[in-house]
Order: C-alpha cells, then structure tokens, then sequence
C-alpha cells in the first residue's frame, strides 16, 4: 500500500487550507489533546465522534502533537455510526492524506485528510477507524471523553474497513489521535467552549452528550442560530500552570489556547470557564501561592489573544465548590475576587453567570443538590442543562 511520510512541507500542503471550500469550513468537533494515551501494535481504533452542526465534505485532523515518535496510519476511515462499532453499511469511506490512502506524522505535527464527499447530519455520530501498523509507544488522547471507543487486540491487525464489528474486542472511554473535524457550512461560524473538567463534562453518562456544550449545541440548532460549538476542555487543567507529573491533565490554559481556539476555522466566539483547578490546588506561577491577581492576569492574556485574533470572548464565572476536597476558605475568597472581576471589569466581550445558574440560593458556596454530581464540585447532566440554558443566545451570535 502507498505510504505518505510527510514532512513539515507537506502538513502545509496536505492541511485543510488546500480543500476548495476552506473558507465556508467549521469545526464541528474538536476535543482538546494531552499526552499520556496507551501504547498501541498493529492496532485498529475506532472513535465516534458527534457533530454539533450538520454539513458536506467532512475533513479530520489526525494528531501526533504529544507524540515522541513518527506515527504511522495504515488505513483509515469516515462512517456513519449505526450502534457501537458498527457502522451503517454503505458508509464508510477511505480517509486520506493528499490522495494516500496511508501516511506518517512526525512527532509534534497533525494533519488534516482530504475532505470525504459524504453529508454530515447535526447529531448523528461519525465513525473514525484508524490502523496503526507499527508500534506507537504512547499515544496523544483526549482521556475522558465519556463516549466508547473500541478497538481491536493487541497485533489484530487492519479492520478499518469491517462492516462486521467482531473484531473490536476492547474498549475504553478515550479518544486517540483525533483532533478535529471539520464540514463545510457556508453560513456557520464556530464557538470554542474552553475550560477545565466542568467543560469536558465530567461524570456525564457516557455515550449521552450531556456535557454543557452539547446542551448548548442543540439550543443553537433549535434556534436556527449559525454555530457550530465544540468543547475544549480538559479535566484537571488549570489557566496558569501545567498539570505535572500527571500530564493527561494537560498543558495550561495559556499554552494550549493557540492549538485549540486559533488553530480552528471561523471561531467567532469563545466562552471562557476555567480557574477552579488554579484556585483549588493553589497553584500560582512559579509554584507560588495563588492570587486572584494572578488569575486576572491570565484571563487578560487570554482576552488579549482572542481579540488580537478577531474573536469574541465570553466569561463564565467560576461554580461553586464548598464540600469538595480541594475546599478552602481562602480559595472561597480567590473565587468570589475572580468572579466579581469577571462581573464587573468590562473586559470580557459578556459574562456568563454560570455560578448564579447552579449555585445553592440558601447556601451560594455550595451547588445546589439537584445538580450536584456527587462530589460537590462538578454538575451532574441536570445542572450541565442549567448551564447550557443560563446563556443568553443572543451574547453568542
């Protein structure tokens, strides 16, 4: 089979610049990406993905961003998901890379494949399969995902073109190697929901989309408002440090702003809810004590690269954590400077309250009971609706 290596010249020419319609392109998911997946050996992964928004001529970025080897794709494909590994019959399609139907990144690059002339409902789950022919000693992933993803054994061998799901054996909560998906949506633009675990929808059921970005995805569709929103959060991430030593937590907010908002098509606005992880851990720069200063700081950072880049920024304001084990009475203090700086500073281009949203009314430190996932720091699937339906739609447009 024909093998494209590509270098740094050719993730230029083989990236999603080159597709005719890449100016009406969105990104109709775009989970954000750490280190620390597992190793693979001639392996087959198979990934749902779920659109936020409907279009034509899908185009997937394939990652090896935290990978210290050259990945190698053996074959790979785009499917429309029928249950579990099982794709409709009839729909899947050859994923490749300047016309290849194989091909290898470099470690730290990504590229995007040829768009599939295939149409893409709004809520309909894709099937990405990827062969992995040779030995990838640790994986880039996005670790909770809260969707299955299956795979075949150990040395199993290419499967990414089975109708039949028989031999994807295992399964985990993860996605490896996928970044992005984008479809061509001439009049959407794309809305980045950026955060820590609270974004990425932690202890939501898996396989539901119960995250607050997909609740807000489907308000946006029942509107007949334009956005396509993809969620960029990572559990434990933090604004103003990285998470070490357990790196799926990922880089900080600060770091990873650039691959994960700027790097996408037509990002109009980004909802900013992040801080909880700085405030709980303590964790100021230069392994200091945090301050509420140091937080600001870094929230104008980011202020500032989002409009230098020609992109609303919204400011959700930091839930309520008393009873979680991280409390303290001084990151209680942190939090409301935080939050009233967000309210009222003027800096952000709107303020979310999703503090106000979920928060106790007889005791506002705490979530309220009813949206209280269980450890009194993340929203269950209630209280990620009520997070979603606190957003004025009209602060998105």
């Amino acid at each position: 089979m024909k093998r494209l290596a590509i270098g740094l010249l050719g993730l230029m020419a083989c990236g999603q610049g080159m597709a005719d319609d890449a100016g009406q392109r969105v990104a109709a998911w775009a989970p954000s990406v750490t280190p620390g997946g597992p190793a693979f050996h001639a392996q087959t992964l198979r990934m749902a993905v779920h659109p936020s928004v409907g279009g034509t001529a899908p185009q997937v970025r394939v990652s090896n961003l935290y990978g210290t080897t050259p990945l190698q794709v053996g074959h790979a494909t785009l499917g429309l998901q029928a249950s579990g590994a099982s794709p409709v019959p009839g729909s899947l399609r050859p994923l490749t890379v300047g016309g290849s139907a194989s091909f290898t990144i470099p470690a730290g690059g990504e590229v995007w494949t040829d768009p599939v002339p295939v149409e893409v409902k709004v809520g309909k789950n894709l099937l990405v399969s990827l062969y992995l022919p040779d030995a990838v000693a640790s994986s880039t992933f996005h670790q909770d995902a809260f969707e299955t993803t299956y795979a075949s054994a150990d040395g199993a061998g290419d499967h990414a073109g089975d109708v039949d799901p028989a031999a994807f054996t295992e399964t985990s909560t993860h996605w490896y190697e996928l970044s992005a998906v984008t479809v061509a949506a001439p009049k959407h633009d794309t809305l980045v929901a950026f955060g820590d675990s609270i974004t990425d929808g932690y202890n939501t059921p898996v396989s539901a989309n119960a995250r607050w970005p997909d609740a807000l995805a489907r308000r946006l569709v029942a509107g007949g408002i334009p956005l396509a929103v993809v969620d960029a959060g990572i559990g434990g991430n933090r604004v103003l440090t990285d998470v070490v030593p357990d790196v799926a937590r990922g880089v900080s907010a600060l770091k990873r702003f650039d691959h994960d908002v700027l790097s996408l098509p037509r990002v109009r606005t980004v909802i900013l809810l992040e801080g909880i992880n700085d405030i709980g851990n303590n964790a100021g720069p230069d392994g200091g004590p945090l301050t509420a200063d140091h937080l600001i700081a870094g929230y104008r950072e980011l202020i500032r690269r989002a409009h230098a880049a020609h992109i609303r920024i919204l400011g959700g304001t930091i839930l309520p954590y008393r009873g979680a084990g991280y409390f303290s009475e001084d990151g209680e203090k942190t939090r409301q400077a935080a939050n009233d700086w967000i309210r009222t500073s003027g800096e952000f281009d709107g303020v979310i309250d999703f503090d106000k949203a979920v928060r106790d009314p007889a005791q506002p430190q705490r979530l309220k009971a009813a949206y209280d996932a269980g450890d009194h720091l993340h929203p269950n699937a209630a209280g990620m609706k009520a997070m979603a339906d606190a957003i004025d739609l009209r602060k998105v447009r």
